[in-house]
This record gives C-alpha cells, sequence and structure tokens, in this order.
C-alpha cells in the first residue's frame, strides 16, 4: 500500500502542488485579498482566472496518464472522471469560501466558471494528448 501512495505522489506531484496552492489562494480571507479596482469587475477577471485555474488542475492531473500504456477509451473515461472531480471540487471550495473563510462568500458563477475550466481542459486533453499519444512511435 504505501508502494502506491509513494508513486501517485511522485506522478502527480505538480497536479497535488497545484491543486494546494489553489486552495490555498481560495482560502484567503477577504480582507488579505489586495483591491485591483474596478476594472477587474469590468472583465471579470476573477472569473477568467477561476476558468484558467481550475483548467490547469484538470489537465496536470490529465497529462501524467499519458505516460500510461492505457487504451484510448480507458483514458477517455479516466479525463472524463478527472473533469467530474475536479467540477465537484470547485463546488466544494466554494462551500469551503461560505462556512469557514472569513469575508469570503458562495458565488455560483466562480462554481460554473471552475467547471468551464475543467470542461476545456478536457476537450483540450482529448484532442491534443490523445491525438498525440496516438501518433508517437511504440503506443497505441
Amino acid at each position: 500500500m504505501k508502494k502506491w501512495i509513494v508513486s501517485f505522489f511522485k506522478t502527480y506531484v505538480p497536479a497535488v502542488l497545484w491543486t494546494l496552492l489553489l486552495l490555498v489562494l481560495l482560502c484567503t480571507p477577504g480582507k488579505d485579498l489586495p483591491d485591483l479596482g474596478d476594472w477587474t469587475e469590468l472583465i471579470k477577471l476573477d472569473k477568467w482566472l477561476h476558468i484558467l485555474f481550475f483548467g490547469m488542475v484538470a489537465f496536470f492531473f490529465m497529462l501524467p496518464l499519458m505516460q500510461k500504456n492505457l487504451t484510448r477509451p480507458t483514458l477517455q473515461q479516466r479525463f472524463l472522471k478527472i473533469t467530474l472531480a475536479v467540477c465537484v471540487w470547485g463546488f466544494c471550495t466554494e462551500c469551503i469560501q461560505y462556512f469557514w473563510v472569513p469575508g469570503r462568500s458562495f458565488d455560483l458563477y466562480d462554481a460554473v466558471a471552475d467547471a468551464i475550466g475543467a470542461i476545456i481542459a478536457y476537450f483540450l486533453g482529448k484532442k491534443y494528448l490523445l491525438n498525440n499519444k496516438l501518433k508517437a512511435p511504440n503506443t497505441l
């Protein structure tokens, strides 16, 4: 059992570190966040960052799967599971902010942006990662 845990963390170090860093940022109390001005609200910077950051979480978890000798349907299924897990995690982080982080609140649109980021990562992973794996020598 220990060997599996060590192997998992070695394989997924970037994904786990990015996820933890994002959790720290999301759990920062509202009073400690910088005020960037009204222009950020005008372009909805917050939502774009949620899309980017949660898309990166999904992508970082998908990337190591390409090193494994898995069939295309298995990879697609795992990509989908990662996408769904990131969507749920995005919703959970909004709940964490609402219940436990002072000065932060639940924002359904943030959770939607998190899901959009994960879904974009799914389609990018499916298009680029799976297609590149099929073109590489000694693969499927």
